[in-house]
């Protein structure tokens, strides 16, 4: 039997038996380009990103004083105007949010991981609309909550409560894809092992595996309240107001929010509710890089190796 034919030396790829696929020469350079390339388009976006925070910093520092927090905005006088309804309708925006989709959230993530069949026609109906659900515009969601919520079959009116709900809508697939990558992390063996001393498998989910997978859960909960608390055109849609006269105090009052102050103040011909504007962002940002920052730490603090 005569022997097979070498192989060609100017092939792409060599396969040696029981190893990898050696590259040759021109596939190298090939990657180390494309490598390159990828580092050069994430090296103007972040130096964009840069340019956008020095610029907004540099003309909006002037406007944070200790008034800028406490005084209610104006339109004829940018030096009275402040940012205190706005500041208070987001905080509670995000506590109507976090009440819907913290309870909701876990028990379709319990529900999805723990009771539903693969098999089930309604577990795969339901997963499958959650992912879809991800995917859909913001402003969708807006216009979802002025039908049903604002007005429709609730008419609640243009209240905080119809605003933190549909926020809520926005972000609960967050909280459910979350919560259920939590709890898959618990390994079988916890519930097992629960099970095997007595436990019925509520128990189990109750005593164990929620209890294991809160760091999980909690992360992902604080990164979908920081993508609401960002939100401009659902709360456009519900009627969110740009130049609140008066601080929220109940779930059924109007309401601003730091979206909607800034997105009012750069609309304004006058350049110095530019600034204005400017320094909302930034308090915008500061909040959000701090509510990034806890769910990183949560991670990082609690997370289990199991």
């Amino acid at each position: 039997m005569s022997p097979p034919p070498p192989a060609s030396a100017d092939a792409a790829t060599v396969r040696v038996p029981g190893a990898q696929f050696v590259t040759d020469g021109a596939t190298r350079l090939k990657e180390i380009g494309f490598a390159a390339l990828l580092l050069t388009l994430l090296g103007i976006a972040l130096l964009t990103l840069l340019v956008l925070m020095i610029d907004v910093i540099v003309e909006g520092a002037s406007s944070i004083t200790p008034e800028f927090f406490t005084e209610t905005p104006s339109r004829i006088d940018p030096e009275s105007s402040g940012i205190a309804p706005a500041i208070w309708g987001t905080v509670w925006l995000m506590i109507v949010c976090a009440a819907f989709i913290i309870p909701v959230g876990v028990a379709s993530a319990i529900y999805l991981e723990e009771y539903a069949s693969r098999e089930n026609w309604f577990a795969r109906f339901v997963e499958v609309n959650i992912q879809n659900l991800a995917a859909v515009p913001s402003i969708v969601y807006g216009v979802l909550g002025l039908a049903f919520l604002v007005r429709g079959p609730l008419s609640l009116g243009n209240v905080v409560l119809a605003g933190g709900l549909t926020l809520g809508l926005l972000v609960l697939p967050v909280v459910i894809v979350a919560g259920r990558e939590a709890i898959r992390a618990v390994p079988p063996s916890i519930r097992e092992g629960s099970m095997a001393l007595g436990a019925t498998k509520w128990q189990t989910i109750w005593k164990q595996v929620l209890p294991a997978s809160i760091p999980g859960i909690a992360t992902g909960v604080i990164l979908a309240l920081s993508r609401a608390i960002g939100e401009t055109a659902p709360l456009i849609v519900v009627g969110a107001t740009a130049f609140a006269t008066s601080t929220s105090t109940a779930l059924l009052q109007e309401f601003s929010a730091l979206p909607i102050q800034i997105f009012g103040w750069t609309a304004d011909p006058q350049e110095a509710f530019k600034a204005l504007a400017a320094g909302a962002i930034i308090v915008l940002m500061v909040i959000l890089l701090g509510m990034n920052a806890i769910a990183i730490w949560l991670r990082n603090r609690y997370e289990q190796k199991w």
